[in-house]
């Protein structure tokens, strides 16, 4: 028994006929309910739609030229999923440091100096009230009254004085006397609201630069992923190389099957997601990134694509999520890297070129062959059915050595015990296997 081998892509081979299923200028069908099952579970008009347009959302690409199924996580690792209608968003002024930093940097800025102004303007407001009550202004310039903060006689002096005292600016012409409590007192409080703004503020200022999410745009992944057979195992492959000599820590790698799928009680659970084993039992998921390295998922009985092959591929409707995780070497913090892998980005039949070499006692990584691949010789079969076929192999080539063995084997004559020789149980007068006494009596 042969099986044929995929010598075109996914993408590369005949192309289907417009309706046909997998085709790029035909709509995948949307998969429905079963009849029991719907009679059984009856469910409303708007579900049904929302279950349809979500299943058609997630096959390929509807018609050239046309729009894209949506993707859960984009090649540059964005995850696709706004939040709405959240009813507690007090929760967020519990965290208020993260929330801070998660703001983009136009609104950072905002609030950054919006903290600072506000300060001063509330604080000058105070001295300038209590410098109106207190008769300072209506007493400018007169040198036998006693004012409570010297030389602040309208806002404006107030509010210099009061930036000045934030920042600790102290020209000397401006100043709290004596003569006042409260002026003392509000100084104090203007210390310490700044103290405060500075600590928050720096701090947020400080995370929000040394974010390692800039580091992920140099982790870079493969277009696609390929599909061969590697030490006699069919196997789903990606490249993942790291672009700066500062490498990563710890690095792992881990993968997330997301698909859509309809229980046998009816029950739809969109865009589930199930682990992809990149080597977590034998350690292969920890990576030594200072190369790029071809990530490889043995397709086996407890992969979710045992039973898929190349032609089954193209009618499939999921998408492989990524996660590369480290510590950034130069500043210790955790830098995480995503990309995403539809089933029109799979070639079938392919591998990835080497793009390292030898030259002058270094070794030499060449990324513009990063993304090449190669087309080598992979059936088109499914690994379970590759592995019944070796089942089935294996199975004849034993029944075919125990009939061979069963025809060497000579026939035993009447009278010998089982395992004995017929030819051993012949005697022969005269012989030297006879006993002592026979041939004397002889």
């Amino acid at each position: 028994m042969v099986l044929p081998c995929a010598r075109n892509s996914v993408s590369g081979g005949p192309p289907a006929p417009p309706g046909a299923p997998g085709s790029a200028h035909g709509k995948t069908p949307a998969r429905s309910i079963p009849a029991p099952a719907a009679a059984a579970i009856p469910a409303p008009e708007g579900l049904q739609s929302r279950r349809r347009k979500l299943l058609e959302e997630d096959g390929p690409v509807v018609q050239a030229g046309k729009r894209q199924r949506q993707r859960y996580v984009t090649k540059v690792g964005k995850c696709q999923v706004n939040l709405g209608n959240i009813q507690e968003k007090k929760r967020f002024l519990s965290d208020i440091f993260t929330t801070i930093v998660d703001l983009k940097y136009r609104w950072f800025l905002f609030v950054f100096m919006m903290c600072y102004i506000v300060t001063w303007v509330v604080f000058g407001t105070v001295y300038f009230f209590d410098a109106w009550v207190r008769g300072d202004v209506r007493h400018r310039g007169d040198p036998e009254w006693r004012a409570c903060i010297e030389n602040v006689d309208g806002f404006v002096s107030a509010l210099l004085f009061s930036v000045e005292s934030q920042r600790t600016i102290g020209y000397g012409s401006r100043m709290v006397t004596a003569n006042c409590a409260e002026g003392v007192i509000l100084l104090m409080a203007q210390s310490i609201v700044g103290s405060m703004i500075d600590a928050l503020m720096v701090g947020c200022m400080f995370v929000k630069i040394s974010r390692p999410k800039k580091r992920a745009q140099t982790l870079i992944f493969s277009k696609n992923c390929v599909v061969s057979r590697r030490d006699e195992k069919l196997c789903l492959m990606f490249r993942v190389g790291d672009l700066r000599d500062s490498h990563m820590v710890d690095a792992k790698i881990r993968a997330k099957l997301i698909k859509s799928r309809q229980t046998a009680e009816g029950e739809f659970i969109p865009l589930e997601q199930s682990e992809l084993n990149l080597g977590y039992d034998t350690g292969e998921d920890r990576l030594f990134l200072v190369e790029p390295q071809i990530i490889c998922h043995v397709i086996n009985r407890r992969s979710p694509f045992w039973d898929m092959s190349a032609e089954s591929l193209r009618r499939e409707q999921f998408e492989i999520i990524i996660i590369l995780e480290g510590i950034v070497e130069a500043t210790g913090m955790t830098c995480q890297a995503r990309t995403s892998y539809t089933e029109d980005e799979i070639l079938w039949g392919y591998r990835f070129e080497p793009c390292m070499s030898l030259e002058k006692g270094a070794f030499r990584v060449d990324y513009s062959r990063f993304e090449m691949t190669f087309e080598v010789q992979t059936p088109a079969a499914s690994a379970k059915e590759l592995h019944e076929l070796k089942e089935l192999e294996r199975q004849e080539h034993s029944t075919l050595s125990l009939y061979w063995d069963h025809l060497l084997q000579p026939c035993a004559l009447p009278g010998t015990r089982p395992g004995e020789d017929a030819l051993t149980g012949l005697s022969v007068p005269g012989s030297r296997d006879e006993p002592p006494e026979q041939e004397a009596a002889a």
